[in-house]
């Protein structure tokens, strides 16, 4: 990948507001890049060079906008992808990012979690599936009470409950099919770890040179979404460092170059994996303001096989989600000003055509001296933001 030649034409499987980063980060260099969605004025579109609307868990219309534009690079952005696909894509010659075979392997929670447990020894939670919710019964009272019910396949934590106690499982199934991305009815049963810490550790895996780590990020989810994420993130340099070594395992099993979000739980006395995503992480927006190169910059650059001579963060930073409270097919915004009058506190207003109840519309950032200021920074201009 060394001396890679620019301009490159990159499509962008996912138009959401990471792939809109990652779009402004490719441009930056002259990329030319396609962006597809499954609707139209997705944001990555608003400023991509082209976009293409198609279901792209239709094979038949993936191979349609790969034959019309020819890319030299594919990056997926959501998991809903027929990986089949990107592996025919892959042995034609065009580069899958990070591989066809890792898109495929993380395309599914259970794909990955197997990856990690059975095959690289891995510590995660117990785990069990279902795919009917007689089975889902069977399989939560064997893990026991609380655990937590989740898709095979979602994003950003779509359809993840916290089960008590047997009455709540029936509504845990409605919730994760409710979540559920793709054509499976396949559902994870995890153990409920009781952590301290849930951390984000930005993994960059590059071609020819070793993988690099940004600091860890810390994060907070309500109905399995990120509300805020904060870096660094408190954690000591032995679980750091164990952090590290598993993130480097599980990404050189899956191979192939680029940014991989790894989440773990970090408890009082161990380090355990629990997620994976082979793309820029929601968590890692707050890198937008805390690094000297962002997640997106660091993807584009791994993919690319360009140099990352030094991730450098500036200071103690934190993001806060924005929250859309209703269905509406417009969207304003108002107390912009009034939420920028702090120093050092930004917006990202992502742009999306319509909204639902909990839909991510933007995110606060905010730097400060501490992580804790910037939390109460960040969350106090996402707040002052409204809605119209």
């Amino acid at each position: 990948m060394k001396n890679l030649q620019l301009p490159q034409k990159i499509m962008l499987l996912g138009a959401g507001e990471l792939g809109k980063e990652f779009v402004i980060a490719a441009q930056r260099l002259g990329n030319y890049i396609i962006a597809v969605d499954s609707y139209p004025n997705a944001p990555a579109m608003q400023v991509a060079d082209t976009s293409e609307v198609i279901s792209m868990l239709n094979g038949d219309e993936l191979e349609q906008v790969v034959q019309k534009h020819q890319p030299n690079f594919i990056v997926p952005e959501i998991e809903a992808i027929r990986t089949e696909k990107l592996e025919e894509f892959e042995q034609r010659g065009i580069i899958v990012i990070p591989t066809a075979a890792a898109t495929n392997y993380t395309m599914n929670r259970d794909r990955i979690r197997e990856l990690a447990a059975q095959k690289l020894g891995i510590r995660t939670a117990k785990y069990a599936y279902a795919s009917n919710l007689e089975e889902l019964i069977q399989v939560s009272a064997a893990i026991g009470f609380p655990n937590v019910v989740k898709p095979v396949m979602s994003s950003s934590g779509k359809g993840q409950s916290v089960v008590n106690s047997p009455l709540e499982v029936e509504q845990a199934w409605s919730n994760a099919i409710a979540g559920s991305r793709g054509d499976t009815q396949k559902i994870i049963v995890e153990e409920f770890i009781d952590f301290e810490l849930e951390i984000t550790l930005m993994t960059v895996k590059q071609w020819d040179t070793a993988t690099v780590f940004c600091p860890p990020i810390g994060h907070r989810q309500e109905r399995g979404d990120y509300q805020e994420s904060w870096q660094p993130a408190a954690i000591s340099r032995e679980k750091l460092q164990q952090a590290e070594a598993i993130a480097t395992k599980v990404t050189d099993a899956l191979g192939g170059a680029g940014i991989f979000g790894v989440e773990f739980f970090i408890t009082q006395d161990e380090v355990i994996f629990s997620e994976l995503s082979p793309r820029p992480h929601d968590t890692g927006m707050v890198t937008l303001i805390s690094q000297n190169l962002n997640e997106f910059e660091l993807h584009l650059r791994a993919v690319l096989g360009l140099p990352i001579p030094k991730i450098e963060i500036f200071a103690p930073s934190a993001s806060a989600v924005i929250l859309a409270q209703q269905h509406s097919s417009k969207i304003n915004f108002t107390n912009v000003a009034q939420a920028l009058t702090e120093v050092d506190t930004d917006l990202r207003l992502f742009g999306k055509p319509d909204s639902r109840p909990y839909r991510r519309l933007g995110v606060a950032l905010a730097k400060a001296e501490t992580t804790e200021l910037a939390r109460t920074k960040a969350l106090k201009a996402a707040s002052t933001i409204s809605l119209v």
